[in-house]
């Protein structure tokens, strides 16, 4: 297409965009651009003046921070707890400012240094109200707080800075996972793409009801969701593994022609015939020992076939006349690849609920409370994580994530290190996840409670843990105040240490790196003791 004719069709297309997105104006504009441009630069123009389009919704560059104030993390070792083992972090304030405090202090060298994120952000539905979620109605949707109703454009803005800063602090072999529904699912993958790049963010589908839930629904025309999703999404290179699968059966596992390599069954590598596609490039003849001739669509290429008919790989049935098959090794490890499709039955919603009420009771949990099952969250880890992977979940509502690493850890013998991020709206924080962590660690409520729920007989509790816990502080700090300045950088040394052992305190700009989003109004509490407002 010469340049006369591209700039007619990028003029057309212009033209069918609804006006409510782009009206007469903007695409006059728009034409009267690509009427200037030339062969080189056409391309990138229309991909240019078209992106609000694609996307549907546009973004700010950033939040609104007060650079009057910081946000540092503190060490509280009053609530500190555990005993000698795995070392996991829990972090009480916002998460914007917390993970400000993580870029700094779980990054080197430019790179990130975590290894899995797990998140289950506010739905953006009015049922995050009750979740420890509810700021005020007369706090702003551009602040970004976490709260539980924004405009779609103020969620998905509340959700990419958070998500721009979490790719930050991923290494380049890690994987993000963020559970959803439908309400806000479609747009979070188009935002996922922008951040993580085409390519590199897929779906899973969760089946979060068990099956067999029914229920009356009268004078309705939609579907009873049983789903919700979990978005993933790498930074550079594919970070899921393979699960391991045992073989089951393995009395099907037989030696017919006493195969040096031991017993084995046949697995099916071709489809019949008659739904076979000729033009499929695995389209091919194959001719068996005794004569035999199979011509269908194959899952494997002809010169991998030939291979591995030479290394006897293929079974050709007793007498050597039946349609080929690939030999499936008793003795061999298998790998499959893990599945879009998360189904399980104590992967449910039911089943999380009835998890978290059998370790806090009700007196602990409001109605709204709607937990992720552990064993959910354990699943994503073991496709995900290695023995000593670094796992962080900024979005930590009930702990269920604190509570799958140690899980984990106790199962594979791992040394995995969790990283949990909650504000205390509601006093979700103390009430809901300090209190889950501290009793399944312990075996005990923070005020000598007992409760019902064990890990396994051989192993009651997950003793082996020890949880750091900071409270995210915020300090007023004006720009020429270098007194202060340089009082804080010797604190924010002594708890980035604490936060990260390995950390190497190297030009550290605390006015901005660590500028607070600072979401509260100030009280007179507050405006007594100088804080920030």
């Amino acid at each position: 297409m010469n340049l006369s004719d591209k700039k007619k069709h990028y003029k057309a297309e212009i033209e069918k965009i609804a006006s409510s997105v782009y009206n007469g104006e903007q695409k006059q504009l728009a034409c009267y651009i690509l009427d200037n441009a030339n062969a080189d630069n056409i391309d990138s123009i229309y991909t240019f003046i078209t992106q609000r389009v694609k996307l549907g919704f546009t973004f700010d560059a950033a939040p609104e921070v007060n650079h009057n104030c910081i946000s540092l993390v503190r060490h509280n070792p009053k609530l500190t707890f555990g005993n000698i083992g795995g070392e996991h972090k829990l972090i009480i304030g916002e998460n914007y400012d917390a993970l400000k405090n993580l870029l700094v202090t779980y990054t080197k060298d430019g790179k990130g240094l975590i290894d899995v994120i797990y998140i289950d952000p506010p739905y953006n539905t009015e049922a995050a109200k009750g979740e420890g979620n509810n700021y005020k109605d007369d706090v702003e949707a551009k602040k970004f707080i976490y709260r539980d109703k924004f405009t779609r454009n103020g969620w998905l803005n509340m959700m990419r800075e958070r998500l721009v800063m979490a790719r930050k602090l991923l290494s380049d072999t890690g994987v993000i996972f963020v559970s959803i529904d439908d309400t806000e699912q479609a747009y979070l993958k188009v935002l996922m793409d922008e951040i993580f790049g085409d390519n590199m963010v897929d779906v899973m589908v969760w089946r979060k009801s068990g099956v067999g839930r029914d229920g009356k629904m009268k004078n309705t025309t939609t579907f009873r969701k049983d789903h919700e999703y979990v978005l993933v999404a790498w930074k550079k290179t594919v970070g899921l593994s393979k699960s391991l699968e045992i073989p089951n059966f393995q009395n099907e596992y037989k030696n017919i022609d006493n195969d040096p390599r031991g017993a084995y069954k046949a697995g099916s590598i071709s489809r019949k015939e008659e739904a076979s596609n000729p033009n499929s490039p695995n389209y091919y003849t194959v001719t068996s020992p005794a004569g035999k001739k199979f011509t269908r669509q194959f899952d494997i290429s002809e010169d991998e076939f030939i291979k591995l008919d030479k290394d006897g790989r293929i079974f050709w049935g007793k007498d050597n006349t039946s349609v080929p098959a690939i030999k499936i090794f008793l003795n061999e490890p298998r790998y499959v690849t893990t599945s879009s499709i998360i189904d399980y039955s104590n992967m449910t919603t039911t089943f999380g609920s009835k998890e978290l009420d059998s370790i806090l009771n009700e007196e602990h949990i409001g109605d709204q409370i709607r937990p992720k099952p552990s064993p959910l969250i354990k699943k994503l880890l073991q496709i995900s994580s290695q023995k000593e992977s670094i796992v962080l979940d900024f979005f930590a509502g009930s702990g269920t994530t604190g509570q799958a690493v140690m899980e984990l850890n106790a199962d594979d013998g791992g040394n995995r290190k969790c990283i949990l991020v909650t504000n205390n709206e509601n006093n979700i924080a103390k009430n809901i996840t300090y209190e889950r962590l501290y009793r399944v660690v312990n075996g005990k409520g923070t005020k000598g409670e007992k409760f019902p729920w064990t890990y396994k007989l051989d192993q009651p509790y997950l003793t082996n843990n020890r949880w750091e816990v900071f409270e995210l502080e915020q300090t007023e700090l004006k720009i020429d105040d270098f007194d202060k300045a340089k009082e804080l950088l010797a604190i924010a040394e002594k708890e980035f240490k604490l936060l990260n052992p390995n950390y190497d305190m190297k030009g550290l700009d605390i006015y901005n790196q660590l500028a607070s989003l600072n979401p509260y109004k100030a009280t007179d509490t507050d405006k007594k003791n100088d804080k920030c407002n």
